[in-house]
């Protein structure tokens, strides 16, 4: 059956090709979902039985977790959150990233909860006017980070059965985070120029009317519009895991997949596991580290592939980004090439830190720590945050002295 809908798929593909002369996106993507329709009708268990595994990964495990979350966080964000932590953090997360201290509140919930909440809160500080275009598009590399729970977790005590490795990856990946904050070129002065012109516009506005007092908001309908605008964003996210879910469902039972798959694994050398989470993974990221981690691959392969699987995020991610994007001047090709770039900074990053912290045991010991505890977790994010202002208060001292 697998094989004659693989020489049905052939046929249609090639008819199309020989119809169209001139292939563009629009027809591309049309012969993509004619394809996956076609495949649909003529094996619909598979459909339905991906369908059901990627319905079941969001209720069960994104949903219980993510609902709440943005349920408080919007109820934070109606009592003028954003202005109170930048307040509080604002220079301490924010300078030595070289972003306005505003962004503070969009990094921690990226490095809190991860994708794509750092991408959503990124384009509400854009449309409020509290950043620029310039540092929106920094800011959607450089808060875009996994979540540390699905790092230590689900890739690193689940897959690889090491939640040590999963605190090599979590590190890796929030340092590669901070180095595109140095790496991707800012313009403060472009953003100091629209916010002192922001401000003074308020300034006037607000000498011609009176202020209104934050007791005034209502809390019922603060409630109420924040569990709305939650649904909303966790039925997005829950629909495109759905989708990715078959798509790559759909692509693992697929004949011609794997015959490609095992010529190429012949020719370089690499487990077929190896290779098909890695294609399926820039596709969707908990399904490639899944087979990359059961490979039986060495581990100097596995670790930079899992990592920059992680930092790149994969195509469903991307898309969830994107969703939050499109109507903004962003553009998304630049944010794909620096997560790309993310991804291969992260790998480096993980094959140093694995080296220097779990082989080298001589200087980092880790055996006598519960490091998958909740406490010790956050206090290593929290760790993270503070080196870079530590080495700020360094240098500082060197040149004052």
């Amino acid at each position: 059956m697998k094989l004659l809908l693989a020489i049905i798929l052939i046929v249609i593909i090639f008819l199309l090709f020989k119809l169209f002369k001139t292939l563009n996106i629009n027809i591309l993507i049309t012969i993509i979902c004619s394809l996956v329709i076609l495949q649909i009708i003529l094996a619909p268990n598979i459909c339905i039985k991906y369908t059901i595994s990627g319905a079941k990964l969001f209720f069960n495990a994104v949903f219980p977790s993510l609902f709440p979350f943005l349920v408080v966080i919007n109820i934070i964000i109606s009592y003028d959150g954003i202005h109170i932590y930048s307040k509080l953090l604002g220079n301490i997360i924010c300078r030595p990233l070289k972003l306005p201290k505003e962004c503070n509140f969009a990094l921690l919930i990226s490095v809190l909860c991860g994708y794509p909440l750092g991408a959503r809160y990124t384009c509400d500080l854009y449309e409020k006017n509290l950043i620029d275009l310039n540092t929106c598009e920094r800011l959607l590399n450089i808060a875009s980070n996994s979540s540390p729970l699905f790092i230590v977790g689900s890739v690193g005590a689940s897959m690889m059965l090491s939640a040590k490795i999963g605190y090599v990856l979590l590190l890796s990946n929030l340092l590669s985070c901070m180095v595109m904050g140095f790496i991707i070129p800012s313009k403060n002065s472009l953003y100091k120029i629209r916010n002192n012109n922001n401000n003074n516009n308020n300034n006037n506005n607000n000498n011609n009317s009176p202020k209104k007092p934050a007791t005034t908001i209502n809390i019922g309908m603060v409630f109420k519009n924040s569990i709305e605008d939650s649904l909303k964003n966790s039925l997005n996210i829950g629909g495109f895991i759905v989708i990715f879910s078959v798509i790559t469902g759909i692509i693992k039972d697929n004949a011609i997949f794997h015959i490609v798959l095992n010529k190429f694994s012949l020719i370089i050398g690499l487990s077929g596991n190896f290779i098909e989470g890695l294609l399926l993974g820039l596709l969707e990221v908990t399904n490639g580290c899944y087979l990359i981690a059961s490979s039986n691959s060495n581990l100097y392969f596995k670790l930079p592939i899992l990592s920059f699987l992680i930092a790149f995020s994969g195509l469903s991610i991307i898309s969830q980004v994107y969703s939050y994007t499109y109507k903004l001047d962003v553009s998304i090709k630049k944010y794909i090439f620096r997560k790309f770039l993310q991804g291969i900074i992260s790998s480096i990053l993980t094959l140093i830190l694995y080296y220097v912290l779990l082989q080298t045991s001589s200087v980092f010991t880790f055996n006598n720590m519960n490091l998958y505890s909740g406490s010790n977790l956050y206090f290593l994010i929290l760790l993270v945050l503070f080196i870079p202002l530590l080495l700020i208060k360094i240098i500082k001292l060197f040149h004052t002295s």
